[in-house]
């Protein structure tokens, strides 16, 4: 599942060096704390491979 905005994949891309213990898991904030408990490596490094390009900044929440 690709990342829907560039601020999704930024906390995905903080989320997975928590992960793999690259940066300190206290430094987390808000979403890219969540997804660093809930999602696998493997989820985080698809959510954080996502392309940049025409991706909005942020979704607006529904």
């Amino acid at each position: 599942m690709p990342a829907k905005s560039q601020a999704q994949q930024k906390a995905a891309g903080a989320a997975l060096s928590a992960k793999r213990g690259e940066t300190n898991k206290s430094d987390l904030k808000g979403a890219s704390k969540e997804m660093e408990k809930s999602m696998s490596e493997k989820q985080l490094e698809e959510f954080a491979s996502t392309k940049h390009k025409g991706k909005p900044e942020h979704v607006a929440h529904r």
